[in-house]
């Protein structure tokens, strides 16, 4: 365990990294050099971005399937070494080519042992249909010596439902993988993208760590933006450089984020003396809601 770090809190880093597609080999060595700066800097997890070794721009179903990659593959080792030599959790996203022979647009957790967890993005977003095939399972909630750690990707955060999941499993950080397409941005406003990540936060009293990624790649530009969020929905990290889409000066860079979080305090959900955001919920009422508007 990192020497700097609390018995009660751990380091957390977030990476963002310029990936470029079709260069799987260019990608991992620069996770790698981002995980071990991390490493040095006392992390006991790193957090990297959605597809890292593939990269995220594909020309067409075929180039996309090429870079895919079982989940005992050369990222997995690659990244078990890492976690090994550094004993560390790392988790991050890649194109996986299933048992079933389909393709996923995947996240995995991997510690000193090796593959924990692999979650299959179930919100796919734009062109990524093309590509993947959603997942159909929650997102995992992984017991690791730190705390508990889910994973889910990009879109996947913007379902708040979604989100309560493994909130309510008793997630003490969410590890969000994205490749944030850049949007455009009001003057001295952030991504609503970003914003989203700290209201999710907030929403499930835990933490948030959302790695996004930069260099424009086949002309689509990023948001950057990566972030820790608190559980009380503010940054202890970031935002990250933002970049802009067309017209707009702002890039964003290379960025290494980190934070000391202290993972056990995302097992108190109350927000005052007589609030809870988990035990006032009344999900009676949600379903009823629900089966009215199916009615409509």
């Amino acid at each position: 365990m990192p020497s700097d770090v609390s018995a009660a809190s751990v380091r957390v880093a977030v990476s963002q990294l310029a990936i470029s597609v079709g260069e799987p080999e260019r990608n991992r060595a620069a996770a790698a050099a981002a995980v071990t700066e991390a490493a040095g800097r006392g992390a006991g997890i790193v957090v990297l971005p959605e597809l890292t070794p593939s990269g995220y721009v594909f020309n067409s179903a075929a180039e996309a399937r090429s870079l895919g990659e079982t989940a005992d593959g050369t990222t997995a080792a690659d990244w078990t070494g890492l976690a090994a030599a550094h004993d560390i959790v790392i988790i991050g996203g890649f194109a996986e080519l299933g048992d079933d022979g389909n393709l996923y647009n995947s996240a995995m957790l991997v510690d000193a042992t090796g593959p924990r967890a692999v979650y299959r993005k179930a919100h796919l977003w734009d062109a990524e249909a093309d590509f993947f095939i959603p997942g159909d399972a929650e997102p995992p909630v992984v017991d690791t010596r730190y705390g508990r750690i889910a994973l889910m990707i990009c879109y996947d955060v913007e379902f708040p439902e979604w989100v309560r999941l493994p909130a309510l499993a008793g997630a003490e950080l969410l590890a969000v993988p994205t490749n944030w397409p850049a949007e455009r941005v009001p003057a001295a406003e952030r991504p609503m993208v970003t914003v989203n990540v700290q209201a999710a936060a907030f929403a499930n009293r835990m933490y948030v760590a959302a790695a996004c990624r930069c260099a424009d790649e086949r002309g689509v530009a990023w948001v950057g933006g990566s972030i820790i969020a608190g559980p009380d929905g503010y940054p202890l990290a970031g935002p990250a450089s933002v970049g802009g889409v067309a017209g707009d000066e702002r890039t964003a860079s290379t960025d290494l984020l980190i934070a000391d979080c202290d993972l056990a305090q995302a097992r108190n959900k109350a927000t005052g003396p007589r609030n809870d955001v988990h035990a006032d919920r009344r999900p009676e009422l949600y379903r009823l809601r629900s089966e009215l508007a199916g009615q409509g």
